[in-house]
């Protein structure tokens, strides 16, 4: 069976980078890059992705050996149908490693199409560190590493305002993009960058805060063999998860203009606040599991889809997020009814195997962050 490349595929276009990566692993290629490939497709936005290894352990070189391809096999359930789609997205079109090419990573910072800056380093990722060093080639920390290639870049294009970048962070903490910020301004002060630059910073660049949403459980092991054969090629980077997705960005409205998200049907919003959407995320998916796991463990249900199937169980939960949680979220009632929905068809996902015991841990603390009034 042939091995999935540019070489073996019609996967041969090269695109202007206009996208760069901090972190290649199964969630930003079956949500960013996936949402890159589809703007490629459906828009003009003709933009090539650029991936960096965040950290020193590890390698890309899979993703390196198949020229940045890889398959994105999603499931799901809309309005009670199942639903599946498999595509090769073939947008990511270098990955440096900081660590063995220093002097490629910076010159990057030269690049003038290079726009936008996405990441996923964890929640432990985005962190201040005084021991990095202004000379240390790279320094340990994700932020400390951007810092200097934002300052490379404000040094070469002199300033220019126009060279500013957006910066979408995609680490589940609350408020990423400012504590991402944050943390740049810490690093630029700490390494005495001067005022003009940090300026630049504040000014020329835009952090926004960004709320997440999609499952996605990695490399498809237990139907490798059958989707392998079904595709033809041999892919080492296959990268499975649900249909559902959810982007929401906060940040300046002529965002927008620059990410046209909305000539697609991908499930991107652009608004003013984020908090309202994440406490409907919290209280609607995460307080319908914490509700859910009593109720169906104790019936001898062991997955959420199985519990999903139970009548009771799933009048249960249905009648709890529409008479009483639905009620305290402060959304149009049609919007909230779509969530709603979008959730108990996540729930129903048989491809997605989530145990209710692992839901179980913590649920004291769970039910008063979560479902207490």
């Amino acid at each position: 069976m042939k091995e999935l490349n540019r070489e073996t595929t019609d996967k041969k276009e090269m695109l202007p980078l206009r996208v760069m990566q901090f972190g290649g692993g199964n969630f930003l290629r079956a949500f960013v890059d996936w949402m890159v490939q589809v703007l490629n497709e459906e828009t003009d936005f003709n933009g090539g992705v650029v991936v960096i290894k965040p950290t020193e352990r590890g390698d890309y070189k899979t993703l390196k050996s198949q020229d940045g391809l890889f398959t994105v096999i999603l499931d799901g359930i809309k309005n009670g149908n199942l639903i599946a789609e498999k595509r090769i997205i073939d947008c990511v079109q270098e990955v440096i490693n900081p660590y063995s090419e220093w002097d490629a990573y910076l010159k990057l910072a030269e690049n003038g199409n290079l726009r936008f800056i996405v990441s996923n380093t964890t929640e432990a990722g985005i962190k201040f560190n005084a021991k990095d060093g202004f000379n240390d080639a790279p320094p340990k920390e994700y932020p400390g590493k951007l810092t200097l290639w934002l300052y490379h870049r404000f040094q070469y294009f002199e300033g220019s305002a126009s060279k500013g970048c957006i910066l979408l962070p995609c680490e589940l903490i609350e408020n990423n993009g400012d504590v991402l910020k944050e943390t740049v301004i810490k690093y630029a002060q700490h390494w005495q960058l001067g005022n003009d630059f940090k300026s630049w910073l504040q000014n020329s660049n835009h952090f926004c805060s960004t709320l997440v949403d999609r499952i996605v459980s990695g490399f498809p092991e237990a139907r490798e063999d059958a989707i392998q054969k079904e595709l033809h090629y041999e892919d080492r980077l296959m990268a499975a998860g649900e249909y559902y997705h959810s982007w929401v960005i906060q940040g300046p409205g002529w965002i927008k203009d620059e990410l046209p998200f909305a000539k697609t049907d991908l499930n991107v919003q652009f608004v003013e606040d984020l908090a309202p959407y994440r406490e409907m995320k919290v209280r609607v998916l995460n307080g319908a599991h914490t509700a859910m796991v009593p109720v169906a463990y104790l019936s001898g249900l062991r997955l959420v889809s199985e519990a999903m199937d139970d009548a009771d169980v799933s009048s249960f939960v249905n009648a709890l997020l529409v008479q009483e949680v639905g009620k305290t979220l402060k959304f149009p009632e049609m919007e909230i009814e779509s969530f709603v929905s979008d959730v108990l068809d996540r729930f129903r996902n048989p491809n997605l195997k989530h145990q209710l015991i692992s839901i179980s841990m913590n649920s004291t603390s769970k039910f008063v962050a979560r479902l207490l009034p």
